[in-house]
């Protein structure tokens, strides 16, 4: 019996003990994006950006003196926490975005850019096929000679006077749009 009581004494401890999340900071960037991370943001974000603080309003830390922000804070008698070493011997802050994120959205953007230019690409040498077509086509009609053309029933025609004027300006428009 006193088994029992014990598992149930100790499930009781865990079920209220509350889970603590690791301290979160939320800024806004000077990308306009917001920022999450469990490290201060570097200094070079102002204070008016900062959106949440850990446990309610926890010092920000200064990564170049490497001692809290507001230092009566500290509890006396009790020497500020040094920042890691690899930080303070490097010199480096950071940035609070991911790394892999700004390649993947390079990646994007290059992809995106490339796809743009081979759509350029393409649509410029449909306009010089097209411009190259018109001007023979013109050359053809303005030369005098017959032209014919197959209709519905698929037998041909001679084109008459008028519908050769209207394909002779039909055709400069499309010389005029898109020979530039």
């Amino acid at each position: 019996m006193k088994f029992v009581h014990l598992n149930l004494l100790v499930l009781a401890l865990i079920c209220t003990v509350p889970t603590v999340a690791s301290a979160q900071w939320q800024w806004i960037d000077s990308a306009g994006k917001k920022v999450f991370s469990d490290q201060s943001p570097p200094p070079d974000i102002p204070e008016k950006n900062i959106v949440r603080r850990p446990s309610g309003g926890a010092p920000r830390v200064s990564f170049s003196q490497g001692t809290p922000a507001a230092p009566d804070a500290a509890a006396p008698g009790v020497a500020p926490a040094a920042p890691a070493p690899a930080i303070a011997a490097s010199g480096a802050r950071p940035s609070g975005v991911d790394k892999e994120l700004e390649e993947k959205t390079k990646k994007a953007e290059d992809a995106e850019k490339a796809k743009r230019a081979a759509e350029l690409q393409k649509m410029t040498q449909a306009k010089a096929e097209n411009c190259n077509r018109a001007r023979q086509s013109k050359a053809t009609f303005d030369s005098g000679i017959r032209v014919a053309r197959l209709n519905a029933q698929g037998e041909r025609e001679i084109i008459d006077d008028k519908a050769r004027a209207e394909e002779q300006q039909r055709l400069q428009t499309v010389i005029a749009s898109d020979c530039k």
